[in-house]
């Protein structure tokens, strides 16, 4: 029998494809033709309607397969909202997976109907995030998915490109809260880049820095509205995923890919103040995503961090840092996928408090603890490695035991050692091995070994 997350990652996966269906259909419901264009070697479809003077031409998005499919079925297609709300409501009531507020929920479907997606908006932040429950077949902790903001991020080029416009922001917002008011940007009053509802809501456009952080807004033709200018958003929305909110019969949106979201969180958790809840939450949902990724997509977890690292050493910088206050296993995890050694982090280093040695029959170690910023971690030494270099073959249990006790330092020198500098092989823990003993001691011995002074020859050099 199916698990349950595979069960609700394939029913996620065909309310997936109904809402995009779905969104299709609703977006292009009038008579009209669809027509391609080439622009720079990429063919782009419009939706086309009228005639003459009365013809208008409708961005319908970038050439794929799954695209061609839809045009081709467009005029079958049937309503099937009855299904989709049936689908919904199996993935939140029976796998507990998130949905959103209901008035975030009815924001996000008004922006949708609008074409805010269709144009290639990305939804961002918490309301993103929620959606990785369904796509990754995950349970996310409930403290870091509350928001009561909605933020909607699109490149520039990209609102120019596309040659169509949803309504004016602030008209769709009042269709779901009359109460919404354009708030004036604090550089520049004459423009907007947030929207506000009494009680909280708030709606919030963004576009990648494009140049010095001016702070000055940037406009978006396809969105009617000002955005944001911020740094690192560039890669965060690059080759976005599509996605359903879990919100009454699905709502189709654009969300950034999982691991781009997670590693661009360890980025821009080291930007804000300290103290700030923001910061707190956005190395939790770092920690949660690197986890899983790690397990579920390893590949587009490497891909995106080694992106992000090449791009220079403040981004390094901020990789690293944001990584140092992950969960240990996150962090753990994230080397091994990588491929980056622990001692990477500056200060990381695993410390010894006298601990208890025990025997683990089940694997023939004997094992102790060491502390690594603050959380535990595992050592252990197998049996092997104690009978060959320690010379307890033929011992019991105790002695092995003892024998750890009495070389303690030179096992603890060559635990931390290897938890520093070799290749992370499990989370949170470390285990010498019999083969890695006289690896070890050669690496230990070269390190405390002086260096070599160089002779003088005697001769000096001629006065000149």
């Amino acid at each position: 029998m199916a698990s349950p997350p595979l069960v609700a990652q394939t029913t996620y996966a065909e309310l997936l494809e109904r809402c995009a269906s779905a969104a299709f259909d609703e977006a292009f419901a009038e008579e009209g033709a669809f027509t391609a264009k080439t622009i720079k070697e990429r063919r782009y479809w419009y939706f086309q309607t009228g005639t003459g003077d009365a013809r208008t031409q409708r961005y319908v998005g970038v050439e794929t397969p799954e695209l061609l499919e839809r045009i081709a079925r467009h005029k079958e297609a049937r309503d099937d909202e009855r299904e989709r709300r049936a689908l919904v409501s199996a993935l939140v009531r029976s796998f507990n997976l998130p949905r959103p507020l209901p008035e975030i929920g009815e924001i996000i479907a008004a922006l949708a109907r609008a074409g805010v997606f269709r144009l290639r908006g990305v939804l961002v932040g918490t309301i993103a995030y929620q959606t990785y429950s369904a796509m990754l077949g995950v349970k996310l902790a409930t403290a870091a998915l509350e928001t009561g903001d909605v933020d909607i991020a699109q490149f520039k080029n990209v609102s120019v490109a596309v040659e169509d416009s949803t309504p004016p922001v602030l008209e769709i917002l009042k269709q779901v809260d009359k109460t919404f008011r354009a708030i004036p940007h604090t550089v520049d009053g004459r423009r907007v880049t947030s929207y506000a509802a009494k009680g909280g809501l708030r709606v919030d456009f963004l576009t990648p820095n494009e140049s010095g952080e001016t702070g000055q807004p940037q406009t978006l033709p396809a969105l009617r509205t000002d955005a944001q200018p911020l740094r690192f958003l560039d890669f965060l929305i690059r080759e976005p995923e599509p996605a359903v909110i879990l919100h009454h019969a699905g709502i189709f949106v654009q969300v950034p890919a999982p691991a781009r979201y997670a590693v661009h969180k360890l980025i821009v958790s080291r930007r804000r103040r300290e103290g700030l809840a923001k910061r707190d939450k956005d190395i939790q949902q770092a920690s949660v995503l690197l986890e899983v990724l790690a397990e579920k997509r390893p590949h587009e977890l490497k891909l995106a961090w080694e992106e992000a690292y090449k791009r220079g050493p403040t981004w390094r910088k901020l990789l690293i840092q944001g990584l140092s206050v992950a969960s240990s296993r996150a962090r753990d995890l994230t080397f091994k996928t990588v491929g980056l050694r622990r001692s990477t982090i500056a200060g990381l280093d695993l410390t010894f408090d006298s601990p208890a040695a025990r025997y683990d029959v089940s694997r023939d170690i004997v094992t102790f603890e060491g502390t690594a910023l603050g959380s535990p971690v595992a050592c252990a030494i197998s049996r092997e490695a104690l009978d060959d270099h320690l010379g307890t073959d033929g011992r019991d249990q105790k002695s092995r035991i003892e024998s750890v006790l009495r070389n303690r330092s030179r096992i603890e020198l060559m635990a931390r050692a290897k938890y520093l500098a070799w290749p992370v092989e499990e989370p949170g823990a470390v285990l010498i091995k019999t083969t890695d003993v006289p690896k070890l001691l050669k690496e230990m011995s070269a390190a405390t070994s002086p260096k070599p002074v160089a002779r003088s020859t005697g001769k000096t050099r001629p006065k000149r």
